[in-house]
């Protein structure tokens, strides 16, 4: 259930009318981090998020105010037939610290289960610690990917 304080959040599925508004969070935030955005591979995915993930069996979902400001994004992009890659996750400064990445892992980790994965994988950077120490606290286990994003120093899986 979402925290009372985040009641005034709305949860939608995105579509591709949200891509260049997601893009400019997303880029937004790792450059806050002093990490590089992608455009053409890491972050490609972005410009055709219906195709990239709704059309392929997973979510893309954004967080959005009364007023219909962005504030959050994220996303479940299948792997295989098995396997989905929680991507995107990512929240503007004044939605941080407020519970709303635990609402949000809580609500992947469902959704993940409902789509028929049992397993969600994830690549992140080691400076984002807060997102790093979520994602332990919710099980997940470290893993050696074949290949890291080049802003990714750290992978990891959750079994469901």
């Amino acid at each position: 259930m979402l925290p009372e304080n985040l009641s005034h959040l709305t949860f939608r599925s995105a579509t591709n009318d949200d891509c260049e508004r997601v893009a400019k969070l997303v880029f937004g935030v790792l450059a806050e981090f002093g990490l590089e955005a992608d455009p053409k591979t890491t972050d490609a995915d972005l410009q055709d998020i219906e195709a990239n993930y709704l059309q392929r069996g997973g979510l893309f979902e954004v967080i959005e105010d009364e007023r219909a400001n962005l504030l959050g994004s994220f996303g479940l992009y299948p792997i295989n037939k098995t396997t989905c890659e929680l991507r995107k996750m990512y929240f503007v400064p004044s939605v941080r610290g407020l519970g709303l990445g635990k609402y949000v892992l809580q609500r992947t980790i469902e959704r993940a289960r409902e789509l028929g994965f049992k397993e969600i994988a994830l690549e992140t950077s080691s400076t984002l610690i807060a997102a790093n120490r979520l994602y332990t606290q919710f099980g997940f286990k470290p893993s050696q990917p074949d290949h890291l994003a080049s802003r990714a120093d750290q992978a990891y899986k959750l079994d469901l």
